[in-house]
This record gives C-alpha cells, structure tokens and sequence, in this order.
C-alpha cells in the first residue's frame, strides 16, 4: 500500500506546506489532492518570500497593483490572499467531505506584529474578509501576545492556525486560549461546527537546536542524546493534548458542535542529513494530528517511507526521561524552547521584511499603465 495512505488510514491528516501562484496555474495543488492523499496546506512568510520573488507568475497582478499606486502593505496583502483564496477553492470539495476538519489553508497575519494583541487582531480580520472562504486559517503566532488574539478571534468566529509552538507549557496556554475562545462563541450563540483550529508544534528545529548545545557539552552522555529532543517533546505535546480533549470542559463545547484544535507538526523536513528523511513523520503517528511537509518530504515517504500504525502514545515515558536526561547533561529545556520561539518570529519578521524590500523596490520599478506607450 501506498505509504500516504497508510498514514492517512492512521489518523493522519496530510497538509502541505508549500503555495505558489505556479503551484496553482500548473494544476500541481490539484494533482496532489487527488493522487496523493494531501488535503489542506500551510503558508508562511518565508513560503510566500520565495514564491514572489522566484519567477514571473505575479507579473501581470504587480503590475496592476503598481498601474493602481497602491503601497507595498496592500501590495503584499492582495499577492498572497490572492494565492490563499484559489487555494481554499482547491480545497473547498475536501473540506465540505469532512465536516469543516480539512481541506484549510492557512496565511499568517504580518509577523512584525506578534507582540502587539489588538494589531494582530485587526490584521486576522482584515485577512479573514479579504480571503472570504469558510476554509481559511489566520495563523497568528503563539507568542505570550498573541494568546488573548487567539481568543478574541475565535470567538468572533475566525479559524485560526496558532503557530511556532515549541513549548509543552505554551501548548498548554495555546489549548487555553482556544477552550475560552470557543466558550466565548459559544455565548455569543455562533455555529461552533464552523469555527476550526489547530495547534502548529514545530519539530525538527528543536532538534537543530538542542543537537547544537548537545554537542558544545561534548559528553559522551550529551552525544546518546542527539536528534531525541524533538520527537520525545512533540509526543509529551499529544500526551497534552489527550488529556486537554478528554476532559469535562471540552465535552461541553463538543456537545455543542465544536470540533478539536488538532495538534499539527510542522518544521518536519529534516535539517541534519544523518537523520531520516521521513522520521518527523514516521515518528509522530497518531489518530487526529496534522502533519505539513513540504513536497520533498512528501515524496520521501510516499517512496520508503515505513508508517506505523501509532508511534506515540506508547511512548510517552520514554519522552519523558529524554527530556530529563537533556537536564542532566545541561541543556536548559526552558531557555532552548524560548530562543526558538523568538528565533521563528524573527525568522519570518526578516523573510517579510526582505520580501516588503524587494516589492517595493519592483512597484518603483515598473512602469505604470499607459507610461512609455
């Protein structure tokens, strides 16, 4: 069998994290829909950053936004939602054959406004409005700011991705945030059945990350530990989750109509080639997540990939001591999953930033409708 099916078969929602307005044109969304098991997509900036400055696709519509004057802001919010809403209309068949759960895609409110709450809640609407398609996520990141964002946007009925997650603590505060937000549209008497959202933990660069202090200890201890950090947290985050979606709080929402915030994998190419190109997937198998690979990735286990029926739940005190035994060779787990979280906004700040640079410098360039005629 078909490797994707298998892990669909798990429980396993395939996404994709990829978009391009060349992905779209050429059927490629399409055909992974169909023939590969994929049915939702994720976007970021950095994504976004490489699509519009790797070709000529966007031509014709920047040279529209550069005929109307219109700044690099609007510029940038008319490019990428434009690529989001054909996208959801891809998607739209998958997402009304399963009740709402997939057939999303995501785009990211602007990045240089995580920590600021009510500016990363006027940016989640103004996407929300300007996408238009029921099977959209705004995905806000899950900076200390961006939790009561989370909330109040939930709970005016915007689906939300919550994004760069890395800690369980943070986790917690992320399923918090969506309990209350779904409780306050619950109150407010809107159809819970239509409001979604998942949880994006990301993988791989814990590993980076943790491997790196690991090998400045230089222990023979420190070296048994490298490339554990991260599997072991993600699994210790679906043991969360279980007990969050088991208890009496969420029955009442799901009684209600709700659906679960899923947890998501992201960041699950690898970034050591010494490891398995599949074992951000493979490794993490269990009824109701999300995992959003990158093409490369995908292709990777449709070829060898090896899927287990759940490689999870039985794991969870062996995650536990891995976490453990990084403390004991000195690797602060609370300093390591902060810097990656300041790391991932400053990431994408620097990809919309240098993308905001280069859209300008193109919309001074080009000549305006009816110039040089």
């Amino acid at each position: 069998m078909n490797p994707l099916n298998t892990l669909s078969d798990a429980g396993v929602s395939i996404w994709l994290d990829d978009l391009s307005r060349e992905r779209l044109v050429s059927g490629s969304l399409a055909d992974l829909v169909a023939r590969d098991r994929v049915v939702g997509v994720t976007t970021n900036p950095t994504i976004f950053a490489k699509a519009i400055t790797g070709g000529e696709a966007y031509d014709a519509q920047i040279h529209d936004l550069t005929a109307r004057g219109v700044g690099v802001g609007e510029a940038l919010r008319a490019l990428t939602t434009t690529d989001v809403r054909w996208a959801c209309d891809v998607l739209r068949p998958v997402h009304e054959a399963t009740d709402g759960v997939d057939g999303r895609v995501s785009i990211e409110v602007d990045p240089r406004l995580a920590h600021d709450t009510a500016a990363t809640i006027a940016e989640a609407r103004a996407l929300w409005w300007l996408v238009d398609r029921p099977n959209l996520f705004v995905k806000i990141p899950a900076a200390r700011q961006g939790l009561p964002a989370i909330t109040a946007c939930l709970a005016e009925g915007i689906s939300i991705n919550v994004t760069l997650i890395f800690s369980l603590t943070r986790y917690d505060e992320v399923m918090t945030a969506f309990l209350e937000g779904m409780e306050q549209a619950r109150e407010a008497g809107r159809e819970l059945s239509g409001i979604g959202s998942v949880a994006s933990f990301f993988v791989s660069r814990v590993d980076a990350e943790a491997d790196a202090r690991l090998d400045k200890t230089g222990t023979a201890q420190a070296a048994e530990l490298r490339g554990r950090a991260a599997i072991a947290n993600a699994r210790l985050a679906y043991q969360h989750y279980e007990r969050v979606f088991s208890a009496l709080r969420w029955h009442a929402l799901q009684k209600a109509g709700a659906h679960p915030q899923r947890p998501l994998w992201a960041s699950t190419s690898v970034k050591d080639p010494a490891y398995p190109d599949t074992r951000y997937v493979t490794e993490l198998v269990a009824p109701g997540v999300v995992n959003t690979m990158p093409e490369a990735t995908l292709r990777a286990v449709a070829d060898h990939g090896r899927v287990p029926a759940d490689s999870i739940r039985a794991h969870y005190d062996d995650a536990q001591r891995v976490l453990g035994a990084l403390r004991d060779v000195g690797v602060d787990y609370d300093d390591l999953v902060q810097t990656l979280e300041d790391e991932g906004v400053s990431k994408f700040d620097a990809s919309w930033e240098q993308l905001s640079e280069q859209l300008a410098a193109t919309l001074r360039r080009r000549p305006a409708a009816g110039e040089g005629s």
